[in-house]
Order: C-alpha cells, then sequence, then structure tokens
C-alpha cells in the first residue's frame, strides 16, 4: 500500500527528489593542489585559486574526475565522455569568486539508477537523474564573535559529486532507504565516506504533494539537510506545511526553506532561484572534459564487489537468508569480517552470534567493528571453541562479555576460569542424582504426566554444574534416570 498523508479534503500523495551533495576522497581540491583534511585549522588549507585571487586559472584534478566516473559506474549509470564546466553566479560571503565552477548541461555523468529495499521487503528502483562535478564553497561560521561573522575557507574549491535523483521516491521511508544505500555505495568504491555529520554528505531535499493521478505541483527545496533522520523528519513536516496551504485555497510558492530539527518545522530562507537566475556560462578558463573510453573501462575493472552483488553471493555461497546478508552488506567492513570468520566454519553459526551477542556487545561498548577489542581471529577462535564441545553456547555468551571488558582471548578466559564443559558422564549423573533427591515431588508430578517439567529438570542440573554440562549429555542421561512421564 502507497504511503499517503490524510487531510481534510482526503489522501495526498508525497512527491520526493533528493540531491545529494557528496564530498570526493581526494588528497587536494578540484582545481587546487591545497589539502582536503577535515578538521584542520581554518584558512589553514587555502590557495590563492580558492581564495579567489585575481589571475589564478584553476587545473583539473584527474583524481577526483577518476572519482565522479567510478561513481557513476557503481551507479549504472551513463558515462559521458564529453563534458563542460559552467560558471553558476551568485553572491555569498564564503564564495570568494563570486561564482562557482560547476557543470550543467554537460555533466560528466548521466542517467542511472539505485534499487532501494523497504522494511517490508518490497524493492523500488530509483533513478538517478546525473552526477556532475562542482566546487564547494567556503564556511560562514556566526558563533565566533558576538556582532561579526567569520569565514573559514578551508572547504573552498573541495571537489563534490552532486548526485540528483528523479522524483521518484513517495515516502520518508524510501528517502531514508535511498540515502542509506547510496551512503553504502559510496562507501565501498571509496569515492566519498558519506560523514554526514562532518558535513561530507549533505542533501537537498525536494518536497511536493499532489491529488493521486495529478501532474506534479509545485515543489519547496529544503537545503542542506545533514542527516538521514532529519531527511526524513523535514519530508514529513514540509508535507504537511503544503498540504494545509492548498486545502485552505492558498498555493504553495516554490522557495527554499530550511529544517529546524528541535522545532519539527520548516522555514522560509529565500525565494528558489531558476537557472537563468545564476547566468550559468560555459567557464573560459577550462577546456571542456574529454575522456577516453579506454581509461573509463579500466577503472571500470577495478570497481570493487558492490552491495548488490556481494548480498547475492553470500546467500548464495554462506546459505544466509536476504535479511542476514543485508545487514552484512549494509557496511563493508561488517561484510569482510563475517566472510574471515567464517571461512571454514558454519556460517549460519557465525551469522546468528554476529546479529546477535557480538553487535550486542559492539553497541554495549560503544566500539565498531573496526575498533572492537574481539577480531575475526578473535570471535572464530570462540565460534571453535563451541564447535569441539570444549565450552557450550551459556558459558560461550559469559566468554565473549569477558572478551569485550578485558581484551583477553577465549581460549585464556577458559582456561583462567575453568569454563570448560563437563562432558564426564559420571559428574553429570552424579548432579541428577543431587537434584532428582531434592525434587522428589517434581519427579512425581513428571511421571504423572506433566511433562513440561524436563525442562525444569535440565534447568537444575546445568545450574548445579555452574552451565558447564553438556547439554547434550545432560539431556540423554535425566531421559535415562527419570524415563518417560505417564502418558496424559
Amino acid at each position: 500500500m502507497s504511503y499517503v498523508i490524510e487531510g481534510t479534503t482526503g489522501a495526498w500523495e508525497l512527491v520526493i527528489g533528493l540531491e545529494v551533495h557528496a564530498q570526493v576522497i581526494s588528497r587536494s581540491k578540484l582545481f587546487s593542489g591545497a589539502a582536503t583534511a577535515f578538521g584542520a585549522e581554518p584558512n589553514s588549507q587555502v590557495s590563492f585559486v580558492d581564495a579567489g585571487f585575481p589571475g589564478m586559472l584553476p587545473v583539473i584534478n584527474r583524481e577526483c574526475v577518476a572519482q565522479a566516473v567510478r561513481t557513476g559506474l557503481g551507479l549504472a549509470a551513463h558515462i559521458n565522455l564529453v563534458s563542460r564546466f559552467d560558471r553558476k553566479n551568485y553572491f555569498y560571503a564564503d564564495l570568494p569568486q563570486g561564482y562557482q565552477i560547476s557543470q550543467y548541461e554537460h555533466p560528466i555523468v548521466g542517467a542511472g539508477a539505485i534499487e532501494i529495499e523497504l522494511e517490508s521487503g518490497e524493492t523500488r528502483t530509483i533513478g538517478i537523474t546525473r552526477l556532475h562535478l562542482e566546487q564547494d564553497a567556503g564556511k560562514s561560521m556566526h558563533d565566533q564573535h558576538p556582532s561579526k561573522s567569520l569565514i573559514d575557507l578551508n572547504r573552498s574549491g573541495v571537489a563534490l559529486m552532486e548526485i540528483v535523483s528523479e522524483p521518484d521516491m513517495r515516502s520518508p521511508e524510501e528517502a531514508g532507504a535511498y540515502l542509506r544505500k547510496l551512503r553504502t555505495i559510496l562507501r565501498y568504491l571509496g569515492t566519498c565516506d558519506g560523514n554526514m555529520d562532518e558535513g561530507s554528505m549533505r542533501a537537498d531535499v525536494n518536497v511536493s504533494v499532489r491529488k493521486h493521478g495529478e501532474p506534479f505541483r509545485t515543489r519547496c527545496e529544503i537545503k542542506n539537510v545533514n542527516s538521514i533522520r532529519f531527511v526524513m523528519q523535514a519530508i514529513e513536516a514540509e508535507a504537511k506545511r503544503q498540504i494545509e496551504i492548498w486545502e485552505a485555497g492558498g498555493t504553495v510558492d516554490q522557495e527554499t526553506r530550511l529544517f529546524e530539527p528541535a522545532r519539527g518545522v520548516t522555514r522560509s530562507m529565500r525565494s528558489k532561484e531558476d537557472a537563468h537566475d545564476y547566468r550559468y556560462f560555459p567557464e573560459p578558463d577550462l577546456l571542456p572534459l574529454v575522456l577516453e573510453e579506454a581509461w573509463v573501462e579500466s577503472l571500470k575493472a577495478t570497481l570493487p564487489e558492490l552491495p548488490d552483488a556481494k548480498r547475492a553471493r553470500l546467500m548464495r555461497d554462506f546459505g544466509l537468508s536476504r535479511y542476514e546478508a543485508s545487514i552484512f552488506v549494509m557496511e563493508q567492513v561488517t561484510a569482510d569480517f563475517f566472510e574471515t570468520v567464517a571461512a571454514g566454519r558454519d556460517a549460519k553459526l557465525v551469522a546468528n552470534w554476529m546479529l546477535g551477542d557480538f553487535f550486542a556487545h559492539l553497541n554495549r561498548t560503544g566500539t565498531s567493528i573496526e575498533t572492537s577489542p574481539v577480531n575475526a581471529a578473535r570471535l572464530g577462535e570462540l565460534l571453535d571453541l563451541i564447535t569441539d564441545k570444549t565450552i557450550n553456547g551459556k558459558i560461550a555468551k559469559e566468554v565473549l562479555e569477558l572478551m569485550f571488558d578485558t581484551g583477553d582471548a577465549a581460549g585464556a578466559i577458559v582456561e583462567a576460569r575453568g569454563l570448560k564443559q563437563v562432558t564426564d558422564t559420571g559428574a553429570i549423573d552424579e548432579a541428577i542424582d543431587r537434584v532428582i533427591a531434592a525434587n522428589a515431588d517434581k519427579l512425581a508430578e513428571y511421571k504423572a504426566g506433566k511433562d513440561k517439567l524436563f525442562g525444569f529438570f535440565v534447568g537444575q542440573v546445568m545450574k548445579a554444574m555452574q552451565g558447564k554440562g553438556n547439554p547434550a549429555l545432560v539431556n540423554e542421561a535425566l531421559k535415562r534416570k527419570i524415563g518417560e512421564p505417564a502418558a496424559s
């Protein structure tokens, strides 16, 4: 069932398109040799080109072009062998040249697509209109001085890929799924780190509403939303605002708005410019960008296995469910971790432990899979101790917790704490005898037909053995000792 918002006049459909600005991973900027490291001292990574000094000429960064092509290939998009840079003219204090070098009519990457998966399991294909390269502006800082705004030009000239979707999304959930999938693909490709909290990936959200079957109505753009959660909230808030206007007999003005997360509302920023307002014209200091097809093919040959292909392979080669494989491929490092642990082991056992206790302890300790004290080799060692029956599952859970807390290996913890599983049938029989003697009344009820009490006896025996009894041997010995309950 499609997502709709109910108004006083009935159901309204959302129409959503996203323009994602993804900062290119490169050591220098798009048109200068200045560094791009995040977190550097303000204005410490600025060349004369970035600062807009007269007479300074841009020089294209080959690696930034390669990163854009890799991204286009990863999005199954058409690569334009001839593209062009244009000047997009507008004034901001943090745009020292008074224009932005961007691409408009002739982008480096054309149409592509991303397949997203929703919580219901439904899949949808979202069209990509284009990807173009452009330089970022600087950053205005309004909280450094009581009466003045300061400018940091470190970001000025950093290479951005603007990835524009078709207006194919119809719910906040679809927009969130699209952004998560896009970020995953960019990270796999190594073309953008996707760190929205650092501003290296941010979204402009275009929202309009309409009655079912209508043509598109006026859209509004919500600028620079820097988290997936905020994107979803902004869509909901803006859609409701537009519905109220239409239902009151008004008209929605095309404009640029900002989202205020604390209040859960959007507010007007400026009237939405059209392309002619920017006075685009070809960048006179740069020749058209001409790519050789052989070079594009050489980049294509080096692409990594992307999430959808990796998910299909994990399902095929390891017998994982679609859900399990989808979780693992969300981050490349997680998929690699799983494959390392699963090599030569029971893949389903590995998946169950990773999705359960292992991820739970990562959350508990606030660590990532890269910084976890339990690496792939150590988790594998723990699972080997379960497989060879050195410890049982219950003890393994305790050992894993101790591994996270102490950094020690599983084998060392088991030896130091005497946690090896008891397989001595004599010791198991002795524990069963003690439990039976202490629970004669329960034994009588069991024999009278209360068969669920068998689980009680198993639990008591395991407790008596401090959890170290071999569960299969305990069950077998108990059946032999107390027999079967009377038929009810």
